[in-house]
């Protein structure tokens, strides 16, 4: 049996059923081709040929390493398939009972916990990254509404002077800080989710976009504005009036 990217290369537009191949200078004849797999970060899944196990042993040796893939009915019988697996390979390879298996077998249990610890690893660097940048966007803030609160030093004296409380004053730049850092926040999960489609529509990986995570990036991005706009609005809060009239 071959993949399909050797019916494409080799075959291309007849039938290959039924055709002669020849690997290592010895002639075989294809009965079957695979169903299309499409590749996995540009590794391609149908660039292969399934020989059978005699014959591989006959041409390359009976020593050489080989992968064998079982299947269980279903999750519930993994643990007994992995059993009967076990005891058949040990009293092929006539294993003393008390000695160590040798050689290894791998269920999706093994494969999962791997990819749970790289997971891990990628999560803790992400919430490293994702702080970082929540910080100095943070800061970003602060600097745009201390000029803001510069700009506007007028306009704050005016509204002191016409009656409005410290706490109005406060409030206002408050409101403007949050708004500016969540639309930010929302610019930001747009294109995450942008890129996210893109790559799904063009490989094989998975996206999945959760509404309880883009309510969470609205928070946090707010919630950052609100934390860093405190020192501004503050500051434009504790203004003099008649200074700030003043100022030009």
């Amino acid at each position: 049996m071959i993949g399909s990217d050797v019916v494409d290369t080799l075959f291309p537009n007849v039938d290959a059923i039924g055709k002669m191949l020849t690997i290592d200078n010895r002639p075989f004849e294809v009965v079957g081709v695979g169903v299309k797999q499409g590749s996995v970060l540009g590794q391609s899944r149908d660039n292969w040929v399934i020989l059978p196990l005699t014959v591989h042993q006959k041409m390359y040796g009976a020593r050489r390493s080989i992968t064998i893939y079982a299947k269980a009915f279903d999750e519930k019988h993994v643990p007994a398939a992995e059993s009967e697996i076990r005891l058949a390979l040990r009293a092929r390879r006539h294993v003393a009972y008390t000695a160590n298996d040798d050689f290894a077998l791998n269920t999706n249990d093994n494969f999962l916990q791997i990819w749970a610890n790289i997971s891990q690893t990628f999560f803790a660097v992400t919430i490293g990254i994702a702080s970082i940048s929540l910080i100095v966007g943070g800061i970003v803030v602060m600097n745009i509404m201390l000029v803001s609160v510069t700009e506007r030093t007028r306009e704050i004296g005016i509204r002191k002077a016409a009656g409005a409380r410290r706490r109005d004053i406060l409030i206002q730049f408050l409101v403007e800080s949050a708004t500016l850092a969540m639309v930010g926040g929302i610019i930001g999960i747009l294109l995450g989710a942008s890129i996210a489609v893109s790559v799904a529509y063009l490989t094989p990986l998975p996206a999945s976009i959760k509404w309880w995570a883009v309510a969470l990036g609205l928070g946090v991005s707010t919630s950052v504005g609100l934390f860093f706009g405190i020192y501004p609005a503050t500051k434009a809060a504790n203004l003099d009036p008649i200074v700030a009239l003043r100022y030009e």
